[in-house]
């Protein structure tokens, strides 16, 4: 009652400063004014009506994400059972993508979605920096929401400039899983970065951690960045382009 009194007074006060700016009832040009008016009012309204759905429809569907489970959609069509499935405990989500393109900020605002604290730390550590090249490292694994084993999200480094590296490393978590914590070591690392990431993993123990199979890949690009390769000409813009297409078309990717 007391939000569809606060939307009344809004459209009163929107109608009031609407007729400011109108003509007086003398004025020959005051009927079309009141046609305008009439037609301007229903657009508002038709927008309420549009945001009051629109916010229903989001509420919903963040309702059955929170509420799912591995297997909850399963029919059961020809006699099976949930049982004769292999359904997985966790549902894997892999985020993969160019240097930068967002990945971390994804994870942080998937997962302020879902959380109904605001004032929760992000979740995401975001410190990539083009002119020293840092990013993300390791797999890191997040559970969506927080404490829940429904979905796990896991941020991956940036891709390489080289197709047949990404492939490679790509290929690796298809067919063998992805570990919380596990390096991302490359052959084009020079010799100091290997060293710093050969010791951090020993603290984290991914060695440890049992392989979780990826269920489905999110490829996340920055659209600006793609938007000025595509209008640049350089041979940096073309390459980044090849490799975008070129990984996202490689068939370990199909129906992930």
């Amino acid at each position: 009652m007391k939000a569809e009194d606060g939307k009344n007074e809004s459209d009163r006060l929107f109608l009031e400063e609407f007729d400011k700016m109108g003509p007086q009832s003398s004025s020959p040009d005051f009927e079309a004014y009141h046609k305008r008016r009439q037609k301007v009012y229903k657009e508002v309204l038709q927008s309420y009506d549009q945001l009051r759905v629109r916010s229903k429809s989001l509420n919903e569907a963040k309702y059955k994400v929170l509420s799912y489970f591995p297997g909850t959609w399963i029919e059961n069509v020809g006699g099976k059972k949930l049982s004769d499935y292999d359904v997985p405990k966790t549902t894997s989500l892999l985020l993969i993508g160019p240097k930068g393109c967002g990945k971390s900020s994804l994870v942080n605002k998937i997962s302020r979605v879902f959380e109904d604290d605001n004032f929760a730390p992000e979740r995401a550590q975001i410190s990539y920096n083009p002119s020293v090249g840092d990013g993300t490292y390791y797999l890191q694994g997040y559970m969506i929401p927080r404490g829940s084993a429904s979905f796990c999200l896991y941020d991956s480094r940036g891709l390489a400039d080289g197709t047949s590296e990404n492939i490679n490393m790509i290929q690796n978590w298809m067919n063998n899983g992805v570990r919380h914590g596990e390096p991302v070591v490359r052959k084009s690392d020079d010799s100091s970065l290997r060293r710093r990431m050969k010791f951090k993993p020993r603290e984290l123990g991914w060695k440890f951690c049992r392989p979780q199979m990826v269920n489905f890949v999110i490829f996340v690009v920055d659209a600006v960045s793609v938007l000025k390769s595509i209008e640049g000409d350089g041979v940096e813009d073309l390459l980044c382009l090849q490799m975008i297409s070129e990984v996202f078309k490689h068939p370990c990717l199909s129906f992930k």
